[in-house]
This record gives C-alpha cells, structure tokens and sequence, in this order.
C-alpha cells in the first residue's frame, strides 16, 4: 500500500482533530528538490530566483494557453515560506530519490492537466 493511503486508513480509525505532515524519510526545499530530481533524471536546469509576480504571471500565461492551473500564488507563497520543507517525525518509508529513480525514464514526456485530471481520473492518465 503506498504511503499516504496507508497513513490516511490509520488516521481514519481515529476520530481526533490532528494536523499531520505526510512526509517520507527525506525532506528537501524546493530549491534542493528541483536540483535533485533533475540531477537524477539527467536534466539539470539552472535555477534562477525571480519575482513572485514575475513568477505567476508567466505561470498563469502558460496555464491560458495549455488550459489548466499551472501554479497559484498561494502555492507560490507556500514555496517562498519554505513549507516544502518539514522537520517533522516520518510517517512514510518511501524515499522520493527512489521513486524519481525508478521512474526516471518517464518523468515528464507526457503532460497531464491537473484540471483534466480533477474532472476524469480515469481518462487523462496514460500508461507507460
């Protein structure tokens, strides 16, 4: 069972308000996740800092032309205040190196649309 569908059947035999950070054994900001998962799939990018606004606006531009959401400035807030990154206790034991590793191959040839995929999971997602 993965992860978080493991995490989420434990939390729901409990009936108590908790917030829980739903993290693996590693923790990266974004920066670090960025230069990680290209450096494993072969494909190191330069990472360069912009404005926030800068940021959506090219975000929301290219989210018109494709039709779908590609980053919110809520998202982006959450970025800037580093909430990528938790120091919290493990709740999984999948490491998400190992998973970029096993998937490098497919990472990123075909585009899902977030929007596509909330309104038909069954149609958008294609198998490799």
């Amino acid at each position: 069972m993965d992860d978080l569908a493991q995490l989420a059947v434990e939390q729901g035999r409990d009936r108590g308000d908790r917030v829980i950070d739903s993290i693996g054994p590693e923790t990266f900001t974004y920066r670090e996740l960025v230069a990680r998962v290209g450096a494993i799939i072969g494909k190191r990018r330069p990472i360069v800092s912009i404005p926030p606004s800068f940021g959506y606006a090219v975000g929301w531009t290219i989210g018109k032309l494709v039709g779908d959401v590609m980053i919110t400035r809520e998202e982006i807030a959450g970025l800037m205040a580093n909430l990528l990154y938790v120091d919290s206790p493990t709740t999984g034991q999948t490491k998400l190196t190992d998973w970029v590793k096993a998937h490098a191959a497919s990472l990123g040839l075909h585009y899902t649309s977030e929007l596509a995929r909330r309104r038909n999971r069954r149609k958008v997602y294609r198998s490799n």
